[in-house]
């Protein structure tokens, strides 16, 4: 047999010939500088959840138009990890990361500047959602490349600093927004973004390395390729699509208590600092969730993982029709929490396990795309529902039948996957 050997066999190689840099010291350390990286740089997309109130009152907006910036980020968002994806699949992930930080640092600035709801949202989209992008999908695709035996579990990390933004930044600037108002918070954001963001991305400046063969030398389809470990028996496009629908309905149902939790305890009058600390429940149970679900991944693979993910968030969000106490409704946000945080970061495993690795960039960033259009989509499509019937049960069933049109897509997948068989190296 021929020298060079495809990466793709590595799914038939023992464990002790992989590549050294595959789950080594530096890919820990490098997978931890990415999770303070995106806690950090997630902040926008938590931060508008908490001053979407304020906005309304401020500004004399509707429920529907408050949620318009949260919107905008994410569509900014998700346009940011397709492009970012793709320029990270050709020179790596240093430079996108640092223009984020600087996109991100000026957004949260200018928001202190704006006279309307309108501009206000223009500025949430075109800064903070751009800068943003960065740090979640092509933050998944960078590490991925850096691991094997502990893939599920990396990428499934590195998608937490997304819920460790969204736990930790809602409790930091509830108390500047209640004593110094929402632009005082969002000023000390931007400085935050550049004293600590900023100078993490440097120590992400080592390229990512060619994968070498079993016997030393270095193939020249090795740098293109990684394990690929799943058949869909399906062509690739067929299946992405499959990927993005069913990105697009489990986020439009899992936006609802995301998006409205904080206006949803105003409404019952128990107010914004109450929704806040369910919303930072919410994410902490999601944090577990990620983990939990990244290692299960490793043992039982994406689609499975992801298919139980579905099911227990379309439960969990049953529960929030019948109950509305205080105290029920911590319960339920954590159960919540528990059930989703592992849905978004299976996608990306999924495209690792069953899609080419020099497509993982842009393929990981066409999925997050989808996700964020769900979320984005439900985010306003709550309020809508709100503004119709002044009560958000109609949105939570919403989300529910949204809920089952993913569970039936990634049924479909599930049943069509089957082992890659590769040859033995000789």
């Amino acid at each position: 047999m021929s020298n060079d050997v495809p990466a793709a066999s590595l799914g038939s190689v023992p464990e002790d010939t992989l590549p050294a840099f595959l789950d080594s010291t530096y890919s820990w350390v490098r997978l931890m500088m990415s999770l303070v990286i995106a806690t950090v740089g997630s902040v926008g997309m938590w931060s508008i959840i908490v001053v979407i109130p304020l906005l309304e009152r401020e500004f004399g907006s509707d429920r529907a138009e408050a949620s318009l910036p949260f919107t905008t980020i994410m569509i900014g968002f998700g346009l940011g990890n397709l492009f970012v994806g793709k320029l990270v699949d050709r020179v790596g992930i240093f430079i996108p990361m640092a223009a984020s930080a600087i996109l991100l640092a000026s957004g949260f600035y200018l928001s202190t500047l704006v006279t309307s709801i309108w501009q206000f949202a223009i500025i949430q989209g075109l800064f903070i959602g751009l800068g943003t992008g960065a740090c979640f999908g092509p933050l998944m695709s960078d590490i991925s490349h850096w691991f094997y035996k502990r893939l599920g579990i990396a990428i499934a990390a590195a998608a937490s600093g997304n819920y460790f933004a969204g736990m930790l930044w809602p409790l930091y600037l509830k108390g500047i927004i209640e004593t110094e108002g929402w632009r005082v918070a969002y000023m000390n954001v931007a400085f935050i973004i550049l004293l600590v963001m900023l100078p993490l991305t440097f120590l992400l400046r080592r390229k990512r390395p060619t994968i070498k063969n079993v016997v030393g030398a270095t193939s020249p389809s090795a740098e293109q390729s990684a394990p690929q470990r799943q058949s869909s028996g399906m062509t690739p496009r067929t299946l992405q699509l499959l990927m993005i629908v069913a990105g697009v309905s489990c986020c439009v149902a899992m936006s609802m208590p995301q998006v409205h939790i904080v206006a949803y305890c105003a409404d019952l009058g128990y107010g914004i600092t109450v929704g806040a600390e369910m919303l930072s429940l919410m994410l902490a149970g999601g944090i577990i969730s990620r983990l939990v679900s990244g290692i299960l991944s490793d043992y039982i693979g994406g689609v499975r993982t992801l298919l139980l993910g579905g099911i227990l968030q379309c439960i969990a969000l049953f529960l929030y029709i019948p109950f509305d106490g205080m105290v029920s409704l911590y319960i339920v946000s954590f159960v919540f929490g528990l059930s989703q945080g592992g849905i978004v970061p299976s996608y990306a495993i999924i495209v690792r396990e069953y899609l080419p690795a020099h497509e993982a960039g842009q393929r990981v960033g066409l999925v997050v795309l989808a996700t964020v259009m769900g979320m984005a989509l439900g985010g306003w499509l709550s309020g809508y529902i709100y503004d119709l019937t002044r009560s958000y049960q109609a949105a939570f069933i919403n989300g529910i039948a949204w809920n089952f049109v993913n569970i039936a897509i990634i049924s479909i997948i599930l049943f069509k996957t089957k082992a890659v068989k590769t040859p033995a190296i000789a």
